[in-house]
């Protein structure tokens, strides 16, 4: 399947009230640590917001609530797929976009069938401590030999800069995080990606 270039990831629904007037059609929303009650408000929020603007909305982890509140889109990491009920995601209908980081990693996701792969870090991040060092440009190709029609995100220090090189080696989506949100002008930002990704 063809995904959008561009997929931001936010922590926050309201940065997807930022983010989604400008155009972007794929956004993912990661939530860690939070109540169960706000958590679910914020998803459903979420979920009528992308609708709204015709996006694509990709919840993190949250598997049951993603069922549960008619998502259209889940991306699990290694750890969840060791507790999420897939057959329960499939008989939802919920895309599915998995991250890898190494060959058993992306032998697992693989076999799955998911919609997407992820591989990250592709370049040093400062989301999150990370026992993988930067798997860099030859990696994103090798995985792009690998998953074949299987659609691939590149994902870790991704900048508007480095998304073009991700795309040369065969990246079909770039996954950014702290370049939009730590920039002081995140919706100029935006606009930079949607211009790097049109």
């Amino acid at each position: 399947m063809t995904l959008p270039r561009f997929y931001p990831i936010f922590d926050q629904v309201a940065w997807l009230e930022r983010a989604l007037p400008l155009g972007v059609t794929l956004v993912q929303l990661r939530i860690k640590d939070r109540e169960a009650g706000e958590l679910r408000a914020d998803i459903r929020a979420a979920i009528a917001l992308a609708r709204a603007h015709g996006a694509a909305l990709v919840i993190n982890d949250h598997w049951q609530l993603a069922i549960e509140e008619g998502a259209d889109w889940l991306h699990l990491g290694q750890e969840d797929l060791d507790t999420a009920d897939l057959p329960a995601i499939r008989r939802a209908g919920l895309r599915l976009g998995i991250s890898t980081h190494d060959h058993a990693e992306l032998e697992r996701a693989l076999a799955l069938g998911p919609d997407y792969i992820a591989l990250g870090p592709v370049y040093p991040t400062i989301l999150k401590q990370m026992k993988w060092h930067a798997q860099g440009l030859e990696r994103l190709a090798e995985w792009k030999r690998l998953v074949g029609d299987t659609a691939l995100c590149a994902i870790g220090g991704m900048s508007v800069d480095r998304a073009p090189g991700a795309f040369a080696a065969g990246a079909d989506t770039v996954a950014a995080v702290t370049d939009i949100t730590l920039n002081p002008d995140p919706e100029g930002r935006i606009r930079d990606w949607l211009r790097v990704c049109g």
